[in-house]
């Protein structure tokens, strides 16, 4: 099996990266495997200039190595075109374009289950039924558009998708009622991130993905989009990839509860080493947060992978779930996903100093 890194180098990593980097390493390392390294730069206008090399800085001080060259999906731009025009050309195909502005989309719709998922209402997928002259002479005139993914609609058994996680078991999601036609590629041009890290898993031959619980949803879709990418004939259906081992995570939250991102300002680890905090107590702290120890205590990795499995972490998961139904702390909704949020982390406001007395 092969994981990976896969981030975004918009700024410094958090200590929510650093968690979900540990836990992709010592996936892969516990079973003596590769680990890949893939900067996904494709939002090139939220990409912040040597953020990349921040990224493999903290990487390698944290005592986290990976296998073979650094990848940048900045750099596949020309495998990205081809495997669009050979979906958006296909006969009867997935693509469609859409017109649809943010505000129309959000007057039109209701986010789901009150974590601001918004299912496009699909205004554009029948306009393109009822009108395809219409449409083709709007993209004759280059009427700025996103181009959508169509998928299954709601209740439709091949839009049924069930996968088992390895933190929290059997999932299973209506493509058509729990996303949506989702967008592939936006109005600028860009590709969309569920495009992009699909064709990469798939042609990168990742078949071990480990991530935030945020995603559980978007795998879903990625897991759909897969197997027509497979049909296409774009890789060997019989290779390993053709069924990645999933493993999402509890988040780390910050003390009131929302998850740790850059764009929240959360402490990065640049910032955490100014202050005098070594890897180990990083590390240490990483562990404890997936269950590994009891309490946190300072560790480098090479101790956190004599501690690792995923039974462990799925343990310490239902752990958590039993002790907030028994003192009804639990309930509290995910961002992007179906599965609440009792097991993650709450990061006090004060962990430079914790940190510190690990």
């Amino acid at each position: 099996m092969t994981g990976r890194f896969a981030p975004t180098p918009s700024g410094r990593m958090h200590m929510g990266n650093a968690y979900a980097m540990l836990a992709a390493w010592l996936s892969a390392r516990a079973r003596h495997e590769r680990i890949l390294l893939r900067i996904e730069d494709i939002d090139a206008p939220r990409a912040v200039p040597d953020a990349d090399r921040w990224i493999m800085d903290d990487l390698a001080w944290l005592g986290l190595d990976w296998d073979g060259e650094p990848v940048y999906q900045s750099q596949r731009l020309d495998l990205y075109e081809e495997v669009f025009a050979r979906l958006r050309d296909m006969p009867a195909g997935p693509l469609y374009p859409c017109f649809c502005s943010r505000a129309e989309i959000r007057a039109a719709s209701a986010p789901q289950e009150g974590d601001r998922f918004i299912v496009y209402p699909g205004a554009c997928r029948r306009l393109g039924r009822s009108d395809p002259d219409g449409v083709a002479r709007r993209l004759t005139d280059g009427a700025r558009h996103s181009w959508r993914f169509a998928v299954p609609p709601a209740g439709a058994p091949d839009g049924l998708v069930s996968f088992t996680d390895r933190v929290y078991g059997p999932r299973r999601f209506d493509l058509g009622a729990d996303l949506g036609d989702v967008v592939m590629r936006r109005s600028d041009g860009l590709f969309a991130y569920q495009f992009v890290v699909t064709v990469d898993d798939l042609l990168m031959g990742v078949d071990d993905i480990v991530r935030g619980r945020d995603l559980l949803r978007s795998t879903a879709l990625q897991e759909h989009v897969r197997a027509l990418l497979l049909d296409m004939g774009l890789a060997n259906r019989n290779r390993p990839a053709a069924r990645p081992a999933y493993a999402h995570l509890p988040l780390l939250d910050d003390a009131a509860g929302v998850r740790l991102a850059k764009r929240e300002h959360a402490p990065d680890l640049g910032a955490l080493r100014a202050q005098g905090v070594r890897p180990e107590q990083i590390i240490g702290y990483c562990a404890w947060a997936l269950g590994l120890t009891d309490h946190p205590r300072a560790m480098e990795a090479a101790d956190a992978l004599a501690l690792f499995s995923w039974d462990a972490v799925r343990a310490h998961v239902d752990a958590t779930d039993a002790r907030s139904d028994a003192d009804g702390t639990g309930g509290r909704v995910g961002d992007d996903d179906r599965s609440d949020g009792r097991a993650d982390v709450r990061v006090p406001d004060d962990l430079p100093s914790l940190l510190l007395r690990l």
